[in-house]
């Protein structure tokens, strides 16, 4: 079917006749089962040898004996008869592999013996790892100098009243941003930069306040490091930071991004006497919360005011800025006329470049992937992505810079998915409200437009996320134990400029939800799709939109709602990011406009849901609390209707990419059995 024959609108014709769903008599290919992360391997963090012969990165991979995901280090040649050379393991238990200057060294970050991240540093052709720092607080990140005699890294620094024995204490704070998701409690406790000699071994810390300090990036000359700090007044209650430069000798700091609100992705220009980051003007761009809202690359100078470079069509990748993110895709910026850098644009990944004089921009491959991490060879001829593709997941990329032509260089889940075809993908647009909504619907791979099947409608986070035409789990599971997949990028998506990124402010349940049903809708149309047997999926704002769909629809026959925001007002106060998120997404603080935060919560329409709901939350999960689902289990369980209430222990917010691997196995087991039990079609991913 050719995208065009789905573009329609709401007033399209009323639905066809429509026929039941029966099983084919040939066998069904082998579906992506609930446990497929422990079939397949993940590939990212590449970093490409000084002399662009070949590339290390991480391979993560779950064992059904080990509680958590393993990583080790490997290395593979990137010449031109290397894409099918065999790659080589060097380093087990290892991740975020950076080579030395002179490429004769690799540091790595690798647990010690009580568990806690530290450098380490090894050789190509040697498996023995030397630990270089011992800090009680993890590190997470960290860069070579230019010449290599240097590390400057990060490091979680305890306060001085933390306890350390297993006796219960108390525990205060005078700060609203006492904890963070996936870290929990962190109370005085900041992220400080540290210089390292790696001859001596003698370390020095280069910053103190009682911030957190983003990741280091070293000047073209070594005499000077620039970083992110969320330093000032303004920490409590925003997510603002700054970019500052500091003297790697004195360790004297100067702020060089005034009048940006919020950076990240810092690079120096060639000569030293630029930089450029990724960054927004004000709080309203960002969403309160981040730059996945949308940034652009911007040029600081010293006295000057931030000067933008790039427009809004492109949203260049940034990491977590919650706080300060320590993986970033980074910017390149080498030789003048040419900043090499990541970018989303309507749901797809490239890479890109930009020229900081005349403000052009190249996308220099094609889209059709999400690419999660990438370096790019000195010369800049060729670049190595980690992308999940249309029909893969972490593999290894090389592109060629010049012809934009892109080669697989990692093979690692070939067989995999041979034997477990992924989904296939329509992409349509939906009018709603006179605009056009991006919709990713994913088909069963053994597809047949004379069959008729179960929709499932998913929604994603954020809301400023977006979908992918690429491998998402909860899509391939779905499609490919035999649902017909709706996945739209309704108003407040990320990667369609900031007006429409922007136009959820203030409306959460509004707008965004015309445009989910919009998008469902035009593909109910389709006589494939059996209306009578739809269900939903959600998680985190998207489990806002199912308990907000079910609320006020009933269409669904079925809900899994995962990490839900259903009550406004206590998420304000309880959210590692309550106070800035919600005071920009939901058009004040609580106090000021608490009508309408009763208004748009979803537990507000509890007793008018007739959809049995299956509730899915982490018990550690500190962006949104799990008082979330325990007040709207209550209160669905108080009104008479069908819900059960799943409890993940020691999972933080991101579900189903739980850090334990039986997490993610029981998320999406017990998905597909609550869809089973209320539409009687049993998934089949045993064969």
């Amino acid at each position: 079917m050719a995208a065009a024959r789905w573009i329609q609108s709401l007033s399209s014709a009323d639905h066809p006749q429509r026929r039941s769903f029966e099983r084919p008599d040939h066998p069904m290919p082998s579906p992506i089962g609930p446990d497929f992360h422990y079939h397949i391997r993940i590939a990212s963090e590449p970093s490409i040898s000084p002399d662009g012969a070949s590339v290390l990165y991480t391979v993560g991979r779950f064992e059904r004996d080990k509680p958590t995901e393993l990583k080790d280090v490997w290395l593979q040649s990137l010449a031109a008869d290397g894409h099918d050379a065999e790659a080589e393991l060097l380093f087990e238990t290892a991740e975020h592999p950076a080579w030395s200057p002179d490429g004769t060294q690799i540091a790595v970050l690798k647990p010690d013996s009580q568990g806690i991240k530290q450098i380490w540093l090894g050789s190509p052709g040697s498996e023995n790892l030397k630990q270089l720092t011992t800090h009680s607080g993890a590190v997470d990140t960290f860069s070579w100098s230019p010449s290599g005699d240097q590390i400057a890294y990060r490091a979680d620094v305890p306060s001085a009243h933390a306890n350390d024995s297993d006796d219960p204490a108390p525990r205060s704070t005078r700060s609203i941003r006492y904890r963070q998701d996936g870290f929990g409690w962190r109370g005085d406790d900041y992220r400080q930069l540290f210089v390292l000699d790696v001859k001596t071994g003698m370390t020095r810390q280069l910053t103190d306040e009682d911030a957190e300090h983003g990741p280091p990036a070293w000047s073209p000359d070594g005499t000077r490091i620039a970083f992110l700090s969320d330093r000032g007044p303004f920490r409590d209650t925003t997510l603002r930071n700054e970019v500052y430069v500091a003297s790697v000798e004195t360790g004297k700091a100067e702020r060089w991004s005034g009048g940006l609100y919020m950076s990240d992705a810092v690079t120096w220009s060639p000569d030293g006497q630029q930089i450029a980051v990724i960054g927004a003007e004000q709080v309203e761009q960002v969403g309160g919360y981040g730059l996945i809202c949308q940034g652009w690359i911007y040029v600081l100078e010293p006295g000057s005011y931030p000067r933008r470079i790039t427009d809004d069509s492109i949203r260049p990748v940034s990491g977590p800025n919650i706080p300060l993110g320590a993986g970033t895709p980074q910017m390149h910026w080498d030789t003048p006329g040419e900043i090499f850098f990541i970018a989303d644009s309507r749901g797809e990944s490239f890479v890109c470049s930009a020229n900081p004089e005349d403000r052009s921009i190249r996308r220099i491959t094609l889209g059709d992937e999400q690419i999660t991490g990438w370096d790019i060879a000195s010369g800049h001829s060729t670049a190595v992505t980690a992308s999940a593709t249309l029909d893969n997941t972490g593999e290894l990329y090389v592109i060629d810079t010049h012809q934009g032509e892109r080669s697989q260089l990692t093979h690692l889940n070939d067989e995999y998915f041979a034997e477990h075809p992924p989904a296939k993908l329509e992409r349509f647009e939906a009018k709603s409200e006179g605009q056009s909504v991006d919709v990713r619907v994913w088909l069963p791979p053994d597809f047949d437009e004379d069959r008729q099947y179960p929709v499932l409608l998913d929604v994603h986070g954020g809301p400023h996320s977006n979908f992918y035409s690429a491998f998402y789990p909860v899509h391939q599971v779905g499609a490919t134990n035999g649902y017909i997949v709706v996945a739209p990028n309704p108003r407040g998506s990320s990667s369609y400029g900031l007006d429409f990124a922007t136009a959820v402010h203030g409306d959460w349940g509004g707008g965004d939800y015309v445009d989910v049903m919009a998008a469902l809708s035009a593909v109910l149309r389709k006589p494939y799709a059996d209306e009578s047997r739809l269900v939903m999926h959600g998680s985190s704002y998207g489990g806002y939109m199912a308990s907000w769909a079910v609320g006020h629809s009933e269409r669904f026959k079925a809900a899994v709602i995962g990490a839900p925001v259903t009550d406004l007002p206590s998420f304000y106060g309880t959210s590692d990011i309550g106070v800035p998120f919600s005071e920009v997404q939901f058009g004040g603080g609580r106090n000021d406009n608490l009508p309408w935060y009763v208004r748009h919560s979803p537990i507000t329409y509890a007793a008018s849901v007739d959809t049995p709901v299956l509730l899915i939350h982490g018990e550690d999960d500190d962006r949104v609390l799990i008082e979330q689902s325990e007040q709207y289990f209550v209160a669905l369980k108080r009104a008479g209707k069908t819900v059960e209430f799943v409890r993940m222990p020691q999972t933080s917010h991101g579900i189903f990419r739980a850090k334990h691997g039986p997490i993610r196995e029981q998320y999406f087991t017990r998905m597909l059995g609550w869809f089973e039990r209320f539409l009687n079609q049993p998934p089949d991913f045993t064969r």
